[in-house]
């Protein structure tokens, strides 16, 4: 390339600056100059010629000059986990207050009182009913239903119990159920507030037992109460719908004890119906209480099921005190 006259006198005449001088003006003309446009490979596009008139001395650019740092892209963000589709939940636990039911006659964990004895006494002969070696007997043997011919004979209080005595048990689960829907006392006995349970199960087929099923921090024992009241919500209960959800829980949980707190005998005539769909019967009588009479129409009404235990239950000792529960013996007919 020609240059003017002028510029190749400077040139001749101009002191010779040093490397690093150089370098540092070609990179002062390049931070003050806008940002060029890059091409294809992604390397910056050199900067256009100045005009003639007033372009300096070409100068080589340095080996050795560093290329300006590149900022790294931020990795994207991970999407959310996403819970698999079907997966159910437990969705609410529970406390017991231990000290509080200790107080109340319940059986807790290190409890050695004489109730706790009288409960294990009368819940070993229904454990060997429904397991033997560890393996379930009868089909349904480890459903079993707890109930009495009338009302505060203490059917709930037993129960409770036996369901708080097995799940102290190593190798016992147990799933208490209120299906006394008429007079539901479970919560109020465990001291919690419930919403949904067993009668919702029966009008929303929706619904899966993990949606209402309560745990609670006795690990081996959950709870499903009864429900929110519904029309008709005792014949629900004798309802084919019921015996299918019995047949549902007795196959989902075959390694379970599932334990049934059911209206009285002589009050409802459901109990009967869900008495053909368990495996074993408690029932509950109330010494000096419950007349012969009582006991035997009630044990007729439950003929749906052949093997019924006797616990006799409020009885006094010779020292004048009360005794919560004494297994009887089985039933025969």
């Amino acid at each position: 390339m020609d240059f003017p006259e002028n510029a190749r006198r400077t040139e001749r005449t101009a002191p010779r600056k040093s490397l690093v001088e150089r370098a540092a003006a070609i990179f002062d003309s390049t931070a003050r100059a806008p940002e060029a446009p890059r091409a294809d490979n992604g390397a910056a596009a050199a900067p256009a010629a100045p005009s003639p008139a007033h372009a300096p001395a070409a100068q080589p650019i340095p080996p050795t000059a560093p290329a300006a740092p590149v900022s790294p892209t931020a990795p994207p963000r991970p999407s959310p986990a996403v819970e698999p589709a079907g997966k159910r939940t437990t969705r609410k636990q529970i406390e017991l207050n231990f000290s509080r039911l200790r107080e109340k006659g319940f059986v807790v964990p290190g409890d050695r009182s004489t109730t706790a004895e009288e409960i294990r006494l009368i819940k070993r002969p229904l454990l060997r009913q429904a397991f033997a070696d560890g393996r379930r007997v009868n089909g349904n043997s480890h459903l079993i239903m707890v109930t009495s011919a009338r009302p505060s004979e203490g059917k709930t209080f037993m129960a409770v119990n036996l369901a708080l005595s097995m799940a102290l048990e190593k190798d016992i689960t147990v799933l208490l159920i209120d299906a006394d829907v008429a007079q539901p006392a479970i919560p109020g006995v465990l001291s919690f507030e419930s919403d949904r349970g067993l009668l919702d199960l029966l009008v929303d087929p929706t619904l899966d037992m993990s949606d209402v099923m309560i745990r609670t921090n006795l690990d081996n024992l959950s709870i499903l109460p009864a429900g929110r009241d519904t029309p008709n919500a005792n014949e629900l209960l004798a309802s084919s719908k019921m015996e299918a959800l019995v047949k549902d829980i007795a196959e989902r949980y075959p390694d379970r004890v599932i334990i049934f707190d059911t209206p009285p005998v002589l009050v409802r005539t459901e109990t009967s119906v869900l008495a053909s769909h368990v495996g074993q019967v408690a029932f509950v009588i109330e010494a000096e209480q419950t007349n012969e009479s009582a006991v035997k129409e009630s044990l007729e009404l439950l003929n749906g099921c052949s093997n019924i235990g006797l616990i006799l239950n409020k009885l006094r000792s010779s020292y004048g005190t009360e005794r919560f529960g004494q297994y009887y013996g089985r039933y025969k007919r």
